[in-house]
């Protein structure tokens, strides 16, 4: 039996399921996708972000009781309120609740479809309302990981232990996060806002997770990953602003891996 010693090789020789075709959304995603309640200028980046295929892929259930790890202005929160909250519990988690403000605005705005949201803080301190450990199906985390690496502390080891604690043996953690690939020279991984699949391997695995799955759903060739600005310059940031804007547009967003983990049973 061939053993997997070295973190790369590990990573080029997943087993077959893992490069199995994704699965297609369900009825329910697509129309959660296309509810009313969502802002149009984010509607406009579904060909960039595919929330359907990659919701799919982390196997959300409508049923679940779902974690959506620092929603920000809730680009996600607003697929997610629709598909779970009728049926299943929907956690919004952030760092502070100055961070929350973004998914209260659009509960505000429309406060039938975020009806029963809850909110906790991640990663929590004692005493802080948290989401109870145990409880979860479903842990949800884009775009955040280089945040908690290269933030004031690093915060990245803790997150991943309390993505761990908060999920049900079996659940599911689903990772999106800027790619840098293992080989590029000359960019700094997380203050460019890229972050290598084999680090945040690492930090999961250390964790607990199991990685079980990849997907290329939000892969982007054309980012080069090596801009001045770092991932920010690519849309919807554009850090240069005008300076070759065009250039930019036509790469599109980032490149990013979608990775799911699981909490071993």
């Amino acid at each position: 039996m061939r053993a997997l010693v070295f973190a790369p090789i590990a990573l080029a020789l997943l087993p077959a399921a893992t490069v199995a075709r994704d699965p297609a959304p369900s009825p329910a995603l697509i129309a959660a996708v296309k509810a009313p309640s969502r802002t149009p200028a984010n509607v406009a980046r579904d060909r960039y972000r595919h929330p359907a295929e990659t919701l799919a892929f982390f196997e959300v259930k409508p049923t679940d009781t779902v974690v959506e790890i620092w929603p920000s202005g809730g680009w996600y929160t607003e697929v997610l309120a629709p598909y779970v909250l009728k049926r299943g519990v929907l956690y919004a988690a952030a760092a502070s609740d100055k961070g929350l403000a973004g998914v209260r605005s659009l509960a505000a705005a429309h406060p039938a479809a975020y009806k029963g949201l809850r909110h906790a803080i991640f990663p929590a301190a004692e005493g802080q309302p948290r989401v109870p450990d145990g409880t979860a199906d479903v842990v949800l985390t884009f775009r955040n990981v280089h945040n908690w690496r290269f933030g004031p502390t690093d915060q990245t080891q803790a997150a991943f232990d309390q993505m761990f604690a908060m999920l049900k043996p079996g659940g599911v953690l689903g990772v999106e996060e800027h790619r840098l690939p293992e080989d590029q020279a000359g960019v700094e991984e997380g203050k460019s806002g890229y972050m290598k699949q084999s680090s945040v391997v690492a930090y999961a695995t250390k964790a607990g997770f199991k990685l079980v799955g990849e997907s290329k759903v939000n892969a982007n060739p054309k980012d080069t990953h090596d801009y001045p600005g770092g991932v920010w310059t690519l849309p919807p940031t554009y850090a240069e602003k005008d300076k070759d804007r065009a250039r930019y547009a036509a790469i599109g967003e980032s490149d990013r891996m979608t990775l799911k983990f699981v909490k071993p049973r």
